[in-house]
């Protein structure tokens, strides 16, 4: 036995089924957490009630591999740090990713330290991402890195964690793909194996966003414009830059419309209820190509739109993310004012890595990329790798 304890966040899915019966297998004292982080039953769809099946999964799991099994309630902190958050989010016109503050704020800081005063040495969950440990100077670094698994790699989401965070994690199923781990499930004979893989918000189990969201931002008609694309400002020329800085600076800024600029096709129920890139839910017809959402104004409570997933409101090569909310998760890599640095970055969950330079300047980080992204989000997490290594992230400012 390595004696060492982990409390494993069993969410009643396969993954953390697997992760537990892997941490069993290498000779870990192994207890199963279960988080209940949502009550309201009002928005959840149908009247499944996903957390107590989920519960109910991860219990029987418990008991198949032999290891102590508890509830732990959560719901408290994850309306104040998570949904509060949402709100404000998407009442600020911004586009959250609770799923990147989930493991921040729930899975590695409350439950972290619950499993600490429980006694743990590690938690662990069922994510498809790695952690390495390196030497620099005497220091222990550790290392986050992509799941072996290319079609599930989960690193996008633990974007946010620090070092202090990483040295407690274990990912036991980093090294395995997904047909690997419900091969296992099914060789233990663990219930789990053929669920499903949960969708939706981050352990409130199956929630439909829009009533959410209705509950507390109040629905109010507002127009729908399309913006043609030929609008003068796609098109205006690029001026002469005296520095680098002024030249980011122009190609991150992000183009201001006005009604003026296009023609009203349609009404919607509120602005905030809509993001960048969304095509569904416009229930405007007659449109060559589809419509896509270029742009919101909470404000005014007008959304933006243009034909085709091609539309040039649509990209950008530059994106910044202030001071405030640039996070390295390698402390000893991050950027000095005036350097720069050759990365891979993505925008979103499951986008191919695209390679980008990050300009480090006085008031935060400009990311250019090689080719032009679409639906830069604001509210959305930037994060970049060196190879397969995720070093840091941002907001999309």
């Amino acid at each position: 036995m390595n004696n060492k304890r982990v409390i494993v966040g069993l969410s009643g899915g396969v993954d953390s089924s697997v992760a537990a019966y892997l941490l069993k297998e290498q000779g870990y004292e192994v207890i199963g957490l279960f988080m209940k982080n949502w009550h309201d039953d009002s928005v959840t769809i149908s009247d499944e009630c996903p957390w107590l099946e989920d519960s109910n999964d991860a219990m029987l799991v418990a008991d198949k591999l032999g290891i102590p099994f508890q509830t732990v309630d959560l719901s408290v902190q994850y309306k104040e740090r998570i949904v509060d958050y949402m709100f404000k989010e998407y009442e600020n016109g911004r586009t959250p990713n609770p799923d990147v503050l989930c493991n921040r704020e729930i899975k590695f800081d409350v439950f972290m330290d619950i499993a600490l005063e429980l006694g743990a040495d590690y938690v662990a969950t069922g994510h498809y991402c790695r952690k390495a440990t390196i030497e620099k100077s005497g220091e222990k670094v550790h290392q986050l890195l992509s799941g072996v698994d290319n079609n599930k790699d989960q690193s996008y989401f633990l974007c946010q964690l620090s070092q202090a965070q990483l040295a407690k994690a274990l990912f036991p199923i980093g090294e395995l793909t997904k047909p690997e781990v419900r091969e296992i499930a099914k060789t233990q004979d663990l219930i789990t194996a053929d669920k499903k893989d949960s969708q939706g918000l981050c352990f409130i189990g199956k929630v439909r966003l829009p009533e959410f969201l209705q509950q507390k931002l109040k629905p109010k008609e507002g127009v729908i414009i399309e913006i043609p694309e030929n609008l003068e400002a796609y098109h205006k020329s690029i001026p002469r830059f005296d520095s680098k800085e002024s030249e980011l600076a122009f190609h991150a800024n992000k183009i201001q419309y006005s009604t003026s600029d296009g023609k009203v096709v349609g009404k919607h129920q509120g602005a905030h209820y809509f993001t960048k890139g969304q095509r569904k839910g416009l229930a405007v017809g007659g449109t060559v190509e589809p419509l896509f959402v270029i742009d919101t104004d909470v404000n005014e409570n007008v959304i933006y739109t243009g034909q085709g997933n091609k539309h040039p409101g649509l990209y950008r090569s530059v994106l910044f993310v202030k001071n405030e909310e640039l996070h390295w998760v390698r402390e000893d890599l991050q950027l000095s004012d005036g350097e720069n640095m050759q990365v891979k970055a993505r925008i979103r969950y499951r986008q191919v890595l695209e390679n980008a330079t990050l300009h480090k300047v006085a008031s935060g980080l400009y990311v250019e990329f090689e080719n032009k992204q679409s639906a830069i989000t604001e509210g959305q997490f930037v994060a970049w790798y060196l190879d397969d290594e995720l070093i840091g992230s941002g907001v999309i400012s």
